[in-house]
Formats: C-alpha cells, structure tokens, sequence
C-alpha cells in the first residue's frame, strides 16, 4: 500500500464510543494525523444536522475534514462548507417505503435539511433523536408535504429487530434497480438512492481530491461499512465488529469502540 493519504471512518461504533462520546486517545490520533497532512472524513448513516455539531466538538470543522453523511448520499466539505456531492431518494420511492412499512406496523422516519421528519412521534423517534442528537418534526401528512425529495429514508424497531430483517427480505424485488438498503444496526434499517453505498463515497471523494483509493485507510463496524472496508487500500474493522464485517476487512483492532480502537488503527496505518 502507498503511504496513506486520507482516512475514513465510521461514527457510531467507531469513533464513537457507546456513550456516543469520542474519546481524548481518539480525537488527539484525529488531530495528530490532520496535522501530519493527512484528509479526514466521516463516512456515516447520520445525516448532515446531526454530523455538523459533532464535528465542531472534535475540532474537524476545519480545511482537509469532510462529512459524508446518508451514507454517502451527502459529501460535504467542512473547511469550505460546499456539498459536494447530493444523490436523492425519489419521493415515490419514499412513499411505496413508508406505505409497505406500516401495513407491517413499522415506523419510518425520513429528513429534510434541518431535521428528521416523521409521521407520528414514537420511543423509536426518541431514542433516535438522543443517539444522534438531532431534531425532530412530526407529520402526519409528510408525504404530500415534501418539497423534495429526501437523502434518505429508515425503518427502526429497537425492540424487535427482527422484523427489519423480514421487511428487506419483502422490499427486496421491489427494491431492485430502484433502491439500496443497508442496517447501519441491527436496529436501523437504512433506505438510499440505488448505488449509493460508503464505498461509493470513498471513490468520488478520493477522485476528487486527487487520490487512489489505494492510499485510503477506512475504519467501520456494521453492514453499511462493508463497501468503505472494501473500497479502501487498507480496511480495518474494530474489536466490536459484525462478524460479517471483520470477514470482509483487511485486518482487526484488538481494541473496541470503548476502548480507542481508532487511535490503534491510525496509529499501524498513518502515524
């Protein structure tokens, strides 16, 4: 592998720890490699709100620091503040999504620019809103009131995930072609434009800024970071991966989320 130019990685699982927090090994291996020249990007299933402010806590609002968000729906550029990249999800796709969602009772919340957008407030709307800390609007006619169509869409069952599994398994003919779906947890069960993946984000983000993919090391641990594992040189999976994950990863962190698995990771490949 060439010297490592840029690195990805993961939020929730990754950098962050199970207390949402990043932890100070973390953040001080971030800076350091920021500061050795090298780009940093989240690559995440959260949207843009709930990104920014976390970002301005780690001192990553800065020039060489990217967002990509939806999981990679959304590419931003945080020294500048320009989005780069936006693939939306057709808004009769949200609407078959949501509809089949609840003749099954499951709930689905989607986004606009400033917040989640749901059609009743729910423990899921909750739950969701204080992992990710970001705002939330209910409404109950949301699919005629969209002004455009969406990054993203996601059914939650925190209690009975199982069903998630079930409702893919269902969407899949209907998907084809039209719609990618990943579970960024085993809770979360994520709706994108078709061909939209983490991995794609790793390509045009490091063809844009003038690198091989090659010389991009990635950090994730759920189903959704499969694809950014396997489009960078280097693809590490933390200790508290998905099996699934660490198969498909080019090596394994001895450390987990809790303990600083990013610091271990940045400092075999970059440091």
């Amino acid at each position: 592998m060439k010297r490592a130019k840029i690195f990805f990685t993961d939020l929730d699982g990754t950098l962050l720890n199970s207390r949402k927090q990043v932890s100070p090994e973390d953040k001080a291996a971030v800076l350091e490699a920021l500061e050795q020249g090298c780009r940093i990007a989240v690559n995440t299933g959260r949207p843009l709100p709930a990104v920014l402010p976390l970002l301005e806590r780690t001192g990553l609002n800065r020039q060489g620091c990217f967002a990509v968000t939806y999981n990679g729906g959304l590419i931003y550029d945080c020294g500048s503040g320009e989005t780069l990249y936006k693939k939306t999800l057709p808004r009769m796709y949200v609407r078959h999504i949501f509809q089949e969602a609840e003749k099954q009772d499951l709930y689905v919340q989607t986004y606009d620019s400033q917040s989640l957008i749901c059609r009743r407030y729910t423990e899921e709307t909750r739950l969701y809103c204080e992992a990710s800390a970001i705002g939330w609007r209910e409404d109950p006619d949301l699919l005629n009131h969209l002004r455009e169509d969406p990054v993203k869409a996601v059914a939650i069952d925190y209690r009975n995930p199982g069903r998630l599994c079930a409702f893919r398994s269902q969407l899949e003919p209907w998907a084809a072609g039209k719609v990618s779906m990943y579970f960024s947890s085993e809770f979360l069960l994520e709706f994108v434009s078709q061909g939209i993946s983490k991995g794609g984000a790793v390509r045009f983000l490091c063809g844009r800024l003038g690198i091989s993919p090659e010389e991009a090391v990635a950090a994730g641990d759920a189903e959704n970071d499969i694809p950014m594992l396997q489009a960078a040189g280097i693809g590490a999976a933390v200790a508290n991966a998905a099996p699934e994950v660490k198969a498909a990863a080019d090596w394994t962190s001895e450390r987990d989320c809790d303990h600083s698995a990013v610091s271990q990771i940045l400092h075999r490949f970059l440091l």
